[in-house]
């Protein structure tokens, strides 16, 4: 399928380690779903550490881990208990430690997942504010409110939870009676913190030094644009209902206050040695709202939600890329570029259904289709200037599972029956490492548990068989990164200069002062196109047929080229 003329990549360590992030490519593992060591069904931190070896072979930069402590499981670990200790399914402390000491050794760096918006209910500080009533002080730590009505039975405003249904939930006073609401954007089991209380902020900078210590390379800032909340909490009104994809961020999201935490916490970072990192998590309404997070004395980086939510359509990418870049040049950031992770459908799904469906589809689609999509809509992410993120097994091209069964579905959402569709479940099902039946090697028990079942067809999508298929999905991803690294044009810089192209194609080039041209080609349309040849190829998604002067490139492909 893929024409994959590039050379072995060195390795990771080989990268300038100054201003590392603007660059990198940085893969997200799912813990649970990437390798399980014990063999229980659950993935862990052991089970990570023995395939970090795979990540450094496949071209990465970093490791994104999401959370791995101590937790209920009400959202997957997004319900944090206590965040300096690690959740007993995934191992312990002492495993942490080994893990982010082999990643270095790789050339590996590592960032871990930070949850600050909320915390579990289970959270030590909140079970004291039900235990002590109306009365505690500490209830000031989080949003604790009297309930409108003659008998404070209605919530405090009308705003609603991500997941569905009202964002308060009623508690009971030590004595039995109804008692005061508390504030979840998200679940019942999520309170929100109170970002005005000093004390919250004095143990999240604990926290960060924490982990800092122990030598992490950085955070990942779960709902990083939900800290701060509108003065008095006022009711929505006429603003959108709250939604994660398209929302006027309204009173919840997007304060303004937020950007004083981030300033703290830069300063935090730059304590440490080896250029440490904030990633914001910032679903903001515009890319410029976005930038906001990225200014010079605040965080590294933030997700670019936009981009991965565009269609596969010529216009609304050459948008999307542009505005992203012109966006972030006043606040000197770098963008980045994100097709997939564990919270949408895979884009290897996504772009086998019509545009328009969102991020969170249903049905499986043209399988075909979708993966050829998929490939050369990860071409063209690779060529664009600044950092890229992959989600764990969208190197094999793992498609959504879009027909669990009921009974085994994880997702908060799916059984609130509102808000996020409730679909997360099919992208984080684990994934195929080796063999022909399940588990396929995610854990090294015959015939062995998985937490979410894995589909019969997945023996051909496991690493092994992809391994050595020059045609293979794993090795077009393998050959991709190795020329980002190798060529000179290709990384950091915003040197991107777009070219003129027939309708429903894409031609840019990257140029340094010093050395060869990279372009890019890529057709999004649904027939082949013939453009002139503009230099040498490098790799296609799939079959190109080059000639001197013009080259026929199929549907939804994306070509790489050199002027070397």
């Amino acid at each position: 399928m893929s024409q994959l003329l590039a050379a072995a990549h060195p390795p990771a360590s080989s990268r300038p380690a100054t201003d590392w992030w603007r660059e990198a490519v940085i893969y997200q593992v799912y813990p649970r779903s990437f390798a399980d060591a014990d063999g229980d069904g659950m993935g862990d931190l052991p089970g990570i550490t023995s395939r970090l070896p795979y990540l450094r072979d496949l071209g990465v930069d970093a490791v994104w881990l999401s959370p791995f402590y101590a937790s209920p499981q009400a959202d997957a670990g997004y319900d944090v208990a206590d965040y300096r200790v690690v959740d007993p399914m995934f191992g312990t402390l002492d495993d942490a430690v080994v893990l982010i000491g082999a990643a270095h050794r790789l050339g590996l760096r590592i960032l871990v997942d930070l949850v600050p918006n909320h915390c579990s209910d289970q959270h030590a500080w909140f079970q004291q504010a039900l235990r002590e009533g109306p009365a505690s002080r500490i209830r000031e730590r989080f949003h604790f409110r009297d309930g409108k009505g003659k008998h404070g039975e209605l919530p405090p405003n009308d705003w609603e939870s991500v997941f569905g249904g009202p964002a308060w939930t009623r508690t009971k006073n030590p004595d039995g009676t109804p008692g005061q609401w508390y504030l979840h954007l998200f679940a019942p089991q999520q309170p929100d913190f109170n970002w005005k209380h000093l004390a919250v902020r004095d143990e999240f900078r604990s926290i960060l030094r924490f982990w800092l210590d122990l030598g992490v390379d950085g955070f990942r800032i779960d709902v990083a644009h939900g800290l701060v909340k509108a003065d008095g909490l006022p009711d929505l009104g006429d603003h959108e209902r709250l939604k994660l994809l398209g929302n006027d961020a309204g009173p919840c999201f997007d304060q303004d206050g937020v950007h004083e935490i981030y300033r703290d916490w830069h300063t935090i970072f730059a304590e440490y040695d080896g250029e440490r990192i904030g990633v914001a998590e910032a679903w903001a309404p515009t890319l410029e709202r976005t930038a906001n997070y990225v200014r010079p004395d605040e965080l590294h980086q933030a997700f670019n939600f936009q981009y991965l939510a565009t269609a596969w359509q010529a216009q609304p990418l050459r948008d999307v890329i542009e505005g992203t870049l012109r966006a972030m040049r006043p606040v000197g950031a770098p963008a980045t570029w994100v097709l997939s992770n564990h919270d949408v459908t895979r884009h290897a799904t996504r772009f086998a259904n019509p545009p328009g469906l969102g991020t969170q589809i249903r049905e499986a689609g043209d399988r075909e289709l979708g993966l050829r999509r998929a490939r050369a809509a990860t071409l063209l992410m690779l060529a664009l200037p600044g950092s890229a993120y992959i989600y764990q097994g969208e190197e094999l091209g793992l498609p959504d599972v879009t027909d669990l069964p009921d009974e085994v579905r994880q997702d908060p959402a799916y059984f609130r029956g509102a808000g996020q569709d409730g679909f997360r479940d099919g992208c984080r099902v684990p994934i195929p490492w080796s063999g022909t039946r399940a588990p396929y090697g995610f854990n090294s028990v015959e015939d062995g548990p998985s937490w979410l079942p894995q589909p019969d067809t997945w023996a051909a999508l496991s690493v092994e068989a992809q391994t050595g298929d020059p045609d293979s999905t794993l090795e077009m991803y393998r050959s991709a990164l190795a020329l980002r690294r190798d060529h000179p044009a290709l990384g950091g810089a915003d040197n991107l200069r777009r070219l003129p192209s027939p309708d429903g194609v894409l031609v840019f080039e990257r140029t340094t002062d010093d050395g060869p041209a990279f372009l890019c080609t890529v057709n999004v349309t649904d027939a082949p196109v013939t453009l002139p040849t503009p230099g040498r190829l490098l790799m296609a998604s799939d079959r190109v047929t080059a000639g001197d002067t013009h080259t026929v490139q199929p549907a939804d492909t994306t070509a790489w080229w050199t002027t070397a």
